[in-house]
């Protein structure tokens, strides 16, 4: 019988899999790929589709499971909000990324595939909503990396202030002996 991994198991892997991806996406656009040929933009967005599913499948974990993580007993009440805050903005924040690169493929005026040949939605050819959509697409995505970096600013801040396991609960097993 298949054992699949346990659910915090599987989100560590897919958290930290995401993070190399967010960093290509806020250095690299596809603007920047164009230049070496149909095969980089290909491979962009086939990077893109693989973000999009996580994204989604970490929207559809906490939806019918929840936050997976707890606050800690060493924070503070005010500590304790801005814990869970965080991590629902970062968690709707994914799922709105998703929602506006599908609203790009429907208002588009061709039909886009996702890593080249996953059609992303039927092109409608509104091409001002495509270019607003594309705004809020792009706002919206270095809007979600800030809250990461604040997301990883507060539990660095909890690790060195509180001394609390926040960091060595979520980093690999590897980097443990120097946190």
């Amino acid at each position: 019988m298949l054992r699949l991994p346990k659910r915090r198991s599987a989100l560590k892997v897919l958290h930290w899999a995401m993070v190399p991806m967010l960093v290509w996406f806020l250095l690299v656009t596809p603007d920047d790929v164009l230049p070496f040929g149909p095969k980089a933009f290909q491979a962009h967005s086939f990077l893109a589709l693989i973000f999009v599913t996580m994204c989604l499948i970490w929207t559809a974990d906490y939806l019918r499971r929840g936050l997976a993580s707890r606050p800690g007993p060493k924070l503070a009440p005010w500590a304790r909000i801005m814990h869970q805050a965080l991590h629902k903005l970062l968690i709707w924040g994914l799922f709105g990324v998703a929602v506006t690169g599908f609203l790009l493929g429907l208002t588009s005026a061709v039909l886009l595939k996702a890593g080249g040949f996953l059609p992303i939605a039927p092109p409608m050819n509104m091409a001002q909503a495509n270019q607003i959509i594309g705004q809020i697409h792009v706002f919206e995505f270095y809007l979600l990396a800030l809250i990461a970096l604040v997301h990883a600013g507060f539990h660095i801040w909890r690790h060195l202030k509180l001394r609390d396991n926040a960091l060595r609960i979520m980093a690999p097993r590897a980097l443990h002996r120097y946190l």
